[in-house]
This record gives C-alpha cells, structure tokens and sequence, in this order.
C-alpha cells in the first residue's frame, strides 16, 4: 500500500517559487527550482537558503540524559559544551553504522540529536531502546521543527541584518537561541555544503516568516532558493560522507576513514565497542578500502556503484558521483583498495558500461573554502 509523502511546513511556498519536487526518504522535497548548477555556484560564492525540515529530530532531557547518549553513540558527548555541538555516529552491535548525528547541547540536561532523514525512525527505536533503565526521557520532536539552512559566504551577513544574536562570538559546531526575524530559533553554526552558514531550527507554524524574511534579506547580494540537488554536489565536492552511499550497516567508522569519532577513552561501555575495537586493530595491521577522490579525464559521469578499475581488475567501488560545477569536471568519491589510494596513482579508471575512463586519484575534499 502506497503512502503519501509527509509535506513540510514549506511546501507550498515551494510550489509557488516553482520547484521541481521529488520524494526523499517519505518527504515531499525540493529537488531545483532553477538550474542546480546556478544554485550551486551561488552557495558557493553569495548564498543559498535550504528548507532541511525533513532531518529527525530527538531531544533527551533529564539527569542521565547524557549517559544515555555516551552508550548509545560512540562518541564522548560528557565532554561537549553547553551551547556546542559533536559530529558522531551510532552503530551496531557488530560496528556496522546506523547512521551518522549530530549532537547539540542545548542545556545542563537537556540535548538534541539530528539524524538523516532516512534513518530518523531507526535512530529514535534505538536511542529509545538503549535508554532503558537511564533516569532520562527520549522525545520524538521531528514535528516539533521546521529547519532552514542559509549556507554561503554572505550568509553571515544576511542573518546578521535580521538577529542581534553574537553571531560573531559564534563558532563552527555551535548553537545559541536567539530571534531571527522575529522569531524564536536555535542558531546553529552547521551545514553540509564546505561554506560558512547556519542551520536555524525554529517551530513550522514559523517557517514560512522565516524564509521570507532570508529571502528580502538577501535579495541584494544574490541569495537563491536551493534545492537537495546542488546540497548533493556541494556535500561532494567537500567530501562529506552520505548515509547510504559512504556510510552503511555494513561499513564501521574505521571501514569509512571516521574512526577518529569513536572515542575509546570513554569510562563508560557503549554499543558496538568490542567489534569496533576489533576494527581498528584490523585497520592498522590491514588497511581497508580507502575512501579517495576521483577526478574525471573526460565528460562521462560516474555514478554509485560502478567498479573501479586497474589493469582491467576491479579494485574498488563509487559511493557517490556528479559533475562538479566548481571543477568543471566530474568528480566522485570512492572506496579503493589501499594499493591504489594514493594522490597520483596511475592507471585508475572507472567502468562506465564496460568502457573504463581514466581517472586522477586525489586526497579529499575536492574544495575547500578559503577561511
């Protein structure tokens, strides 16, 4: 039996600005509104606003709240700031990951993880599960938020003609309440494109106040509409790992090049810890896969899934591929055999239909801002 997809508190202010949408992970989502690749080039040079109110979001609050989350996860979130925020992830028993979070300290007892889209329900099952028998409450909030991300280098700007919140005094991985055009949000110092930017989580019946005061706001110096399209070639060309193309259950945070968010100096036990210490010590006597970059000779794009080639043997795989507006080439990312991972390697290759394209092995990300 079919479901309808969920709608944001967005949706119809979408429509009216004429995006193309699409259904992702249960949401009735913007894909473009324009040209990806105008959308794109805007985040990278003045700004793009992102309507992102498809993450899950769950809050746990209470004494133990804490505990709860450095079992659950594998990162140490005791040591995270009130006002602060830690990219981690939460795995399996067997090391495998479930999906990658981040984790905001919002107060003395009080946190918020957002977990993907996709993955929101099993996170919240599992946290909830995990909780058990911890002095702490796990709230599902996912209807409780609407999120806007205003992602670019006049980000900064557009957001501060419309809060007095210290945005200046605000770090990268950090969140503070504040006001933004009159209403109430917490401002976070997060996003997922390689460009300064906020992520603002505010109630949805204030969404559409909101990002038509960002949208007046940065009318002047070229702030566009932005759609789940170009936020995938951003993310890519940055090197940050997607749920489901570089992270999967059967993949561990060492398999991924992410071992250095498990923290096994924790006091405390956590799912997962006996298999993932068995996995770094795999890593270290034996490297896995390496996740690289691949930079296309020619035009034909690479796309997840197909082999990577050398001397016409398969010595890895493509997570994730597009053009890359900012190289003007394509580009994808790509677990290949440590033999084969080093920046410069020869003879690497990519089997596109049976036809293997030549391809430059390079250390990601592929761009990195300019501070």
């Amino acid at each position: 039996m079919s479901t309808a997809p969920r709608l944001t508190a967005l949706d119809a202010l979408h429509r009216s600005l004429g995006a193309t949408m699409t259904d992702f992970a249960g949401w009735d989502m913007p894909l473009r509104y324009a040209s990806e690749r105008d959308e794109h080039n805007a985040v990278r040079t003045k700004a793009g606003l992102f309507d992102l109110s498809h993450m899950g979001e769950i809050t746990l609050t209470g004494p133990e709240a804490v505990k709860v989350l450095d079992y659950a996860l594998v990162g140490n979130i005791s040591t995270v700031g009130v006002g602060r925020a830690r990219y981690t992830h939460i795995c399996q028993e067997d090391g495998g990951i479930l999906d990658d979070l981040i984790v905001y300290r919002l107060g003395e007892t009080e946190y918020m993880v957002v977990a993907n889209a996709s993955n929101a329900q099993v996170v919240l099952d599992a946290i909830t599960g995990r909780a058990a028998g911890f002095d702490a409450e796990v709230r599902d909030d996912r209807d409780a938020y609407a999120l806007i991300a205003v992602q670019g280098p006049e980000s900064p700007g557009i957001l501060k003609s419309l809060t007095d919140a210290d945005l200046d005094g605000l770090k990268y991985y950090a969140g503070l309440p504040g006001t933004v055009a009159g209403v109430p949000a917490l401002i976070a110092r997060t996003g997922y494109t390689g460009e300064d930017g906020f992520e603002l989580f505010v109630s949805p019946e204030h969404a559409v106040q909101l990002w038509q005061a960002l949208t007046e706001a940065g009318a002047g110096v070229g702030l566009v509409p932005a759609g789940l399209s170009c936020r995938d070639t951003l993310r890519l060309e940055a090197g940050m790992p997607l749920y489901g193309h570089e992270l999967t259950t059967s993949l561990t945070p060492f398999d991924a090049g992410l071992g250095r968010v498990v923290k096994f100096e924790k006091e405390v036990d956590f799912v997962g810890r006996k298999a993932l210490e068995a996995a770094a010590e795999r890593a270290a006597d034996n490297p896995p896969r390496k996740l690289v970059g691949l930079i296309a000779e020619g035009r034909r794009v690479p796309r997840a899934g197909f082999p990577v080639v050398v001397d016409g043997q398969v010595v890895g795989e493509v997570t994730s591929g597009a053009p890359s507006p900012t190289l003007g080439k394509p580009i994808a990312m790509a677990y290949v055999d440590a033999a084969h991972a080093a920046p410069g390697t020869s003879g690497v290759g990519v089997d596109i239909r049976g036809t293997h394209e030549p391809y430059e092995v390079v250390a990601l990300p592929f761009y990195k801002r300019q501070k």
